[in-house]
């Protein structure tokens, strides 16, 4: 694991042009392990400038060519995936295992996808008397989070480079050393000069000047909702496009046909992984009035499987702990029952969080309504479907779910009546082709397969 000290625009490793570093702390030990650049309004400035440049050229790349490098790039990650696993593991905290399947194994995935889509893809069609022809955005400002730190970087900059746009990458602070890797595999795989650059840096300064930057055409966000207002209404008074995929709030709907120890058990893993630092994670459990007790006593015993330090990992940093487990404390204070877990530390050292299970949760508490984005699952009793339903609907968000029932039937039909983009029947599993996306306030646009290609793509129609 090397630290750059430097950006890469332009096809390089630049120096920064101011001084002020990041640290990158182990969240597991505490411990700095690196520092990162933290990026200018200046950095950010040079960086469009060499995608702005780059973009003519790359744009009127034939789509076989530009598949051609994205499966370039998804070999070099393949390469390295031992060493992003690695990676991941230092500045997120991710269990090892889970950083080689899903931190590292998701992505190339991903990349695959797109490397197949760009070759196949239709960007040019015919409608009557008139073509229309599908172009790239433009420059595409990519903000991503810490929480996925390589998917998240793949799922916007490989449909980016698919459409023919031209990208520059701002990554989370937390986790700018993923981002660097990333950057050095774009080198490594042959990609031209300026088609990929990365500027690390603080949200507030170097996220702010991509965001607004006027020769941005496109800015997509991955963040917390409030973030993405502020990045919303920025991009909207300079009338240019946005893709945001904000928070999440998903219910994990139980119908009384279903099988309650396997969906009880998925449920709480699901939480479970990465700490509960997902934004699609299902920390509402919905279970019919007369399975309630048992369902509580099942989640008992799943949750007691994650011990901290060897199934589940720490949080990212001191103030993502010191977030959840003021929640805990709210869970408690509202009336909430504590099954599991608590608000004290697990460990002396680490930014631990106890996987913690509450019964007893009404929708109206604060636990049931706020994202809390940690290990934290919330068990909330219904009458009837219908019960259920608004139960599930009842929140701001709408970005994930789960329906489970002894019929594939009957857990469709629920889930065509939720208010959310993305549900699993019965524990389905991940598609890299499906959109992901939410409804409400969990965002605008999609994002994974030719959905996610078309974000970044334009139309105009030719008539004849």
């Amino acid at each position: 694991m090397k630290a750059h000290d430097g950006m890469y625009i332009g096809g390089q490793w630049r120096p920064a042009r101011g001084p002020d570093t990041i640290a990158v702390v182990n969240p597991a030990d505490e411990q700095v392990i690196a520092h990162a650049p933290a990026g200018t309004a200046d950095d950010v400035d040079d960086a469009v400038r060499a995608a702005r440049e780059a973009l003519p050229g790359w744009a009127a790349t034939p789509p076989a060519e530009r598949a051609a490098r994205i499966a370039a790039l998804r070999d070099v990650l393949v390469v390295r995936a031992d060493e992003i696993a690695e990676t991941v593991t230092a500045e997120l905290g991710a269990p090892l295992q889970l950083s080689q399947t899903v931190h590292a194994g998701v992505p190339i995935m991903v990349a695959g996808s797109y490397a197949e889509l760009a070759a196949s893809y239709s960007f040019e069609e015919r409608t009557g008397n008139s073509t229309v022809l599908l172009e790239p955005v433009g420059v595409v400002g990519a903000i991503t989070p810490w929480n996925y730190p390589l998917h998240q970087i793949v799922a916007k900059v490989a449909p980016a480079l698919a459409a023919g746009c031209t990208v520059v990458l701002k990554p989370a602070e937390d986790t700018p050393l993923t981002a660097q890797l990333f950057a050095e595999a774009v080198d490594e795989a042959g990609l031209p000069a300026g088609v990929f650059n990365l500027v690390t840096g603080l949200g507030p300064v170097a996220g702010q000047a991509l965001a607004a930057h006027e020769d941005v055409d496109l800015v997509s966000f991955t963040g917390s909702t409030a973030v993405g207002r502020q990045i919303g209404a920025t991009a909207g008074g300079a009338v240019k496009r946005v893709a945001l995929e904000l928070g999440g709030k998903s219910a994990n709907v139980i119908l009384p046909s279903a099988d309650l120890a396997r969906a009880v058990g998925v449920g709480i893993a699901n939480v479970m992984s990465n700490s509960g630092q997902t934004c699609s994670a299902w920390t509402r459990m919905l279970v019919h009035k007369d399975q309630y007790d048992e369902a509580v006593a099942l989640a008992r015993a799943a949750v007691a499987k994650y011990v901290p330090g060897e199934r589940i990992g720490p949080l990212v940093s001191a103030k993502q702990q010191q977030r959840v487990r003021g929640y805990i404390e709210k869970g408690v204070a509202e009336g909430a029952r504590l099954v599991a877990g608590g608000p004290e530390a697990p460990r002396e050292t680490g930014y631990y969080v106890s996987p913690t299970v509450f019964a007893d949760v009404t929708p109206e508490m604060t636990i049931a309504q706020e994202e809390i984005f940690g290990p934290v699952v919330s068990l909330i009793k219904y009458e009837d479907e219908d019960d259920a339903l608004r139960i599930a609907n009842g929140t701001v968000y709408g970005l994930a779910g789960a329906v489970w029932a002894a019929d594939e039937a009957e857990a469709v039909a629920f889930a065509r009546r939720m208010d959310t983009g993305q549900v699993d029947i019965n524990g389905g599993r991940f598609n890299p082709l499906a959109p992901f996306g939410g409804y409400k306030q969990s965002g605008v646009g999609r994002e994974l397969g030719p959905h996610g290609l078309s974000e970044y793509l334009q139309t105009k129609s030719l008539q004849f």
